[in-house]
């Protein structure tokens, strides 16, 4: 349908080349003022298009996002789960950091950036290498590091709702995360210097988004330690750790109106015993 209208443009690469190269071959083609990113598996509202463009109307922001949900949601308990993270990544950590003109990731399944900033950052894009190797991991916040790197504000549109397919099965989902996880990681310490000159609060967050799990880790193998060897059960770090949990579920609830988000205490588990 869509090869047949004059308005698409359809680029067949000869093989498979990963999905930034495939990227960069579209963007420098492109001949509009907008780029909008969207992943095969992602479908988006009618709306999210105009929705974005009008946020980019803006002459300093380069990069905006919208929300992401889960298109499979009701397919099993770890697809609601999923969910439920979804929209507290986007409702909790990006519209906080959109507060200040800086989301750090403007995630891949529907963001859109302005195409003569996207143009200059190419050749930086391509060659990136993590451990010596061309990095086939983390575009998205790698991308979105380089727009505020260049100056750019990046945003986030709570009412442009995309809708992707995420992992139904539990050694999918960790795979997912641990990619994700390495491309925080690395991609936060090249934007460390970005920070002060961002907000204080953004140091705060970002900061604690790292420093956070890797104490959590510490705590749970500091309690399994002393019931291993002194046999006395490590109450103080369960009841710190449940009522971290009931704090961040409650404000969920609270702020979605939905009390679905009290079964996200679910993931604390995968947390703690899986992901960390």
């Amino acid at each position: 349908t869509y090869a047949r209208d004059p308005r698409f443009n359809f680029i067949l690469l000869p093989k498979n080349v990963g999905k930034r190269k495939a990227q960069i071959a579209a963007i420098r083609r492109s001949s509009g003022d907008l780029v909008l990113n969207i992943d095969s598996d992602t479908t988006i509202a009618s709306d999210v298009i105009t929705k974005l463009a009008r946020k980019m109307r803006n002459p300093v922001i380069g990069a905006a996002m919208g929300q992401l949900t889960a298109s499979n949601r009701r397919a099993t308990w770890l697809t609601r789960l999923i969910d439920m993270e979804y929209w507290l990544a986007c409702n909790a950590e990006r519209a906080a950091q959109a507060r200040f003109g800086a989301v750090m990731c403007c995630c891949g399944p529907c963001a859109m950036y302005r195409r003569s900033t996207l143009v200059s950052l190419l050749d930086q894009y391509e060659t990136q290498l993590f451990r010596g190797k061309p990095s086939d991991f983390g575009e998205d916040r790698h991308l979105t590091i380089l727009m505020l790197k260049a100056g750019f504000q990046t945003e986030y549109v709570p009412d442009a709702i995309a809708a992707t397919v995420v992992p139904d099965r539990l050694v999918p989902y960790l795979r997912q995360q641990l990619r994700w996880a390495r491309s925080t990681f690395r991609d936060t310490l090249l934007g460390l210097h970005l920070l002060p000159s961002l907000n204080g609060y953004l140091t705060l967050d970002v900061v604690g988004q790292n420093l956070g799990p890797l104490l959590l880790a510490v705590s749970v193998l500091t309690g399994i330690a002393q019931l291993a060897l002194t046999g006395n059960v490590p109450w103080w770090t369960g009841l710190m750790i449940a009522s971290m949990t009931l704090i961040r579920c409650s404000v969920a609830a609270f702020r979605a109106r939905e009390l679905r988000f009290f079964g996200f205490a679910l993931h604390t588990f995968i947390s703690v015993f899986l992901l960390l």
